[in-house]
């Protein structure tokens, strides 16, 4: 665990991001970018590393940029080619992040805001918090997903939407991810960044994105929140 610094504000409200933070589906990610490359070839291929630095951006963003300047019909092809493999085989997929929903469960049993920050689009959303158990009843007070948003990470909108709808004070706010993307939205909308280390992105990553703190465990990342006021 690192600290970037000793001491930070009192915190009150979490926001979490979900692929590679509460649920581990970095399996399924590369799947179904295999597979959107196995129906389009005319896709430049991409190795797992180039696929892993771009979880948390948005499907469209990414195909954008990948297929150097397809037409938006053609881009959204590609998206629809993904999200219907990827929702065809998601449970096959994807577990929880280990000790990852029981936090989520100790911080919502204790009345702390939640709101769930994601890239991943609401139909899909909803699929991983109903496998993690953490839909019905629901622990989060709110989810902005990225079809909910104009500008996704690392843009900080999403961020945003999420401290409006909860009424939230940025300065006593976390943002979880497991991105740089993550860390660089929390940090241009004025909220302690925390990145876990289990997900897409290496510890350097991380690190590079100035997060106020990163952890290799969710035991950790429970200490870090007890030490700022949350249960």
């Amino acid at each position: 665990m690192r600290y970037k610094l000793p001491v930070t504000p009192s915190l009150d409200t979490v926001l979490f991001d979900l692929d590679g933070t509460l649920l581990d589906s970095m399996a399924l990610i590369v799947a179904s970018y295999t597979h959107v490359q196995q129906v389009h070839p005319e896709l430049p291929p991409r190795d797992r590393a180039a696929i892993m630095a771009h979880v948390g951006k948005t499907l469209t963003a990414t195909f954008e940029e990948w297929s150097g300047g397809a037409s938006a019909e053609a881009v959204e092809t590609m998206v629809q080619t993904y999200i219907r493999h990827n929702l065809e085989v998601h449970d096959q997929w994807v577990r929880p992040c280990k000790g990852m929903p029981e936090l989520v469960e100790v911080l919502s049993g204790a009345g702390v805001p939640l709101a769930v920050v994601t890239s991943k689009r609401r139909k899909a959303t909803l699929m991983g918090l109903r496998f993690l158990g953490l839909l019905e009843p629901a622990r989060f007070g709110v989810l902005v997903c990225g079809d909910d948003v104009t500008r996704g990470k690392p843009h900080p909108e999403a961020v945003e939407l999420a401290l409006t709808q909860l009424e939230a004070d940025p300065a006593r706010t976390v943002f979880v991810g497991d991105s740089s993307h993550d860390l660089e939205a929390g940090k241009a909308a004025g909220v302690t960044t925390v990145g876990v280390t289990w997900g897409s992105a290496p510890r350097d990553a991380l690190e590079r994105a100035d997060a106020d703190a990163v952890v290799d465990t969710a035991a950790e990342l429970t200490a870090f929140l007890r030490a700022r006021g949350l249960p």
